[in-house]
């Protein structure tokens, strides 16, 4: 089976992730996230490589307190959650564990199955993602340090010990060109609502196809900041095109994005801020399988610190190298931690 397969989620799922390429999140019903579940025992889940990288202990990992282990790291398909990915591998093979890479997994059931059922011991996983698609709730919860404590205290019962969460929060936002912001000086979705009824003809939104029409997108969005956008002022398309159109073109003024993109910076994009809460928050942060973290709770102390550094335009950095640079997601994950001074090569 392709890992291009498109992720899915339960009939709440308000979002999934992406995928490579065009980086698109899709969301499907219950009944298509079993049969992608189904089909994915056919499709090798189990299978995975060795991590053979020569790293040693660096600021974390001295005395090499995994040594012995053989743990098995796993990750959803498309950049930032690969890269995020390598880094546990590369965290726990530098504390002296033998680690299998079974990253780029096709879709969020995929990766979360593997870690609940043990194919997997830990994943880095985001808070929205699992209080919404795997945990069934309809509402988000504002606060950020909240929707992951609710997470982490529900999730115990399904085996899955969720570590601190980073401030990394790839949620959605709508971004402007730095050349139309000098006039517009949008800072908030506030800001645009005042303009949308002010110069109605001004704001011209390009968004995905579902984020048009969900509650939780754009009619949602509209909704709680009191907007009202013609229809002809709405424009679907890819992702992937959303973000050139909005900044080398003047089709659109705003697009959907998502706040942790390397494109953002790579295309001198400003994000609009969602100053009244309305997005989820997905906030990155280790979830190890219950039964690995009772044999090896050293894990929070090897991760803790590298969940500590990893923020926003610190994602949005590294999401740039393999995304607009091309670079391995391995080899971004292992030269920032070297440069981090978390691990050693050689």
């Amino acid at each position: 089976m392709s890992t291009g397969a498109r992720n899915t989620g339960g009939a709440l799922a308000r979002r999934t992730r992406r995928t490579g390429g065009g980086m698109r999140r899709t969301r499907a019903g219950l009944a298509g996230a079993v049969i992608l579940s189904l089909a994915l025992g056919a499709c090798g889940l189990k299978s995975g490589s060795s991590m053979v990288d020569e790293v040693s202990p660096g600021s974390v990992g001295k005395g090499e307190p995994l040594k012995g282990a053989s743990l098995t790291v796993t990750s959803k398909n498309f950049s930032e959650n690969i890269i995020l990915g390598q880094m546990l591998g590369l965290i726990f093979k530098a504390a002296g564990a033998e680690v299998l890479d079974r990253t780029n997994l096709p879709g969020s059931i995929s990766a979360r199955e593997a870690l609940v059922k043990g194919d997997a011991d830990a994943i880095y996983e985001y808070t929205g993602t699992a209080w919404i698609t795997y945990l069934g709730h309809a509402d988000p919860i504002a606060d950020p340090h909240e929707q992951w404590k609710a997470v982490r205290d529900e999730d115990r019962g399904n085996g899955v010990v969720w570590l601190p969460p980073s401030t990394l929060n790839n949620t959605y936002s709508l971004a402007i060109s730095k050349k139309n912001n000098a006039k517009y000086k949008l800072k908030t979705l506030s800001d645009v609502a005042a303009l949308a009824k002010k110069d109605p003809g001004a704001v011209t939104i390009c968004v995905e196809n579902e984020f048009a029409s969900r509650q939780d997108g754009l009619p949602g969005m509209q909704k709680a900041y009191g907007m009202s956008l013609p229809a002809g002022n709405i424009k679907k398309m890819d992702a992937g095109i959303i973000y050139t159109q909005v900044s080398k073109s003047d089709s659109c003024l705003l697009g959907e994005v998502y706040t942790t993109d390397g494109r953002i910076k790579a295309m001198n994009l400003d994000l609009t801020v969602d100053d009244k809460r309305f997005f989820p928050n997905y906030n990155a942060a280790p979830a190890v399988n219950a039964k690995t973290f009772a044999r090896y709770p050293v894990i929070a102390d090897l991760l803790d610190p590298v969940t500590e550094k990893l923020t926003t335009p610190v994602a949005q950095k590294l999401n740039a190298k393999v995304d607009v640079e091309g670079q391995d997601p391995h080899l971004v994950a292992l030269e920032w931690l070297v440069d981090e001074g978390f691990i050693k090569e050689g």
